[in-house]
């Protein structure tokens, strides 16, 4: 089963490849099992109505699925690499197609985002977006350097990337040691609580006005799913209560496209294993992916 039954087929009308990384050997603690969501979240679909909520067809998205990149769970350098071999691939078939990459535990982020960067012509106007409850700023943890409590920092450490093209925001659950690299850094982050205070609207827009004043026009975005409130997300591993309403990040989303060119996008860290029988997170997985990619085809169809 593809995402939405899209084709498999790059072609010159191709705007969307979607792909999957079903990884989680680089999650810290034991329960959650996010490999096994590409495959899940694709499966759901087959059971969603065929138009998004604001009315458009998904199958006249301009869509394909390629599959997943192999994985050797513990083989963490050959991992990086296939992923990185794999968006290259993709890039000399369709340089301008926008990425839609479904994790896998949220360091699989990392070597995506790296490839991206790498790939664009002009680094100084490309940005990236993280909705998470985390801060991920850890200079090593578990395993080491490379962990899903780490992606942030791995991020941050690219020549490209610095504290006014890298925002993170949903943040609720964040420890001493990350705090202390973000103040030292400057790395801003915008907390969940924000919202009650100031109102979606101006918390919307002061993402927006983060990247506009730092001249940024391509936009990477990373959405770690426990950056929802787990009440309407429970699969995942780590359930911090005061995340956002699916509505909340819904309009946000929406929101981007208006101002950025998207390049590439991921919904990482569904663990299935730990989701209701009625398969609520996943099926929430698949309908912010498939309405992020409205969003994004209707302000290009705009253009």
């Amino acid at each position: 089963m593809n995402f939405f039954d899209f084709g498999e087929i790059i072609n010159k009308d191709t705007q969307f490849v979607i792909f999957g990384i079903p990884w989680d050997y680089l999650t810290s603690i034991e329960g959650p099992d996010s490999s096994l969501a590409p495959q899940k979240i694709r499966n759901v679909t087959e059971n969603l109505a065929l138009t998004t909520e604001l009315g458009s067809e998904i199958p006249n998205i301009k869509a394909v699925d390629i599959g997943d990149v192999e994985i050797e769970p513990k083989n963490v350098d050959k991992n990086l690499n296939e992923i990185k071999n794999f968006i290259n691939k993709i890039y000399k078939q369709k340089k301008d197609a926008i990425l839609v990459i479904i994790g896998g535990d949220h360091f699989c982020s990392y070597p995506v985002v790296k490839t991206v960067g790498d790939n664009r012509d002009n680094k100084k106007n490309f940005g990236i977006l993280i909705f998470d409850s985390h801060l991920d700023l850890y200079e090593e943890w578990d395993k080491g350097v490379y962990s899903h409590a780490t992606i942030s920092h791995r991020i941050y450490d690219l020549e490209y990337v610095n504290n006014k093209n890298l925002l993170i925001v949903g943040s609720r659950d964040i420890d001493i040691p990350e705090l202390k690299i973000a103040n030292a850094e400057e790395i801003v982050h915008f907390d969940a609580h924000l919202i009650e205070e100031i109102g979606l609207k101006q918390f919307t827009d002061k993402i927006i006005s983060f990247f506009k004043t730092s001249g940024i026009e391509d936009l990477y975005v990373s959405i770690d799913v426990d950056a929802l409130d787990p009440s309407i997300a429970p699969a995942t591993g780590f359930a911090i209560p005061g995340g956002f309403s699916y509505r909340e990040l819904w309009k946000i989303l929406r929101e981007i496209p208006n101002h950025f060119d998207v390049v590439g996008f991921d919904l990482v860290e569904v663990a299935p294993n730990l989701d209701l029988p009625n398969n609520l997170t996943s099926n929430l997985a698949a309908k912010l992916i498939v309405e992020f990619m409205d969003f994004i085809t209707i302000r290009k169809n705009r253009q």
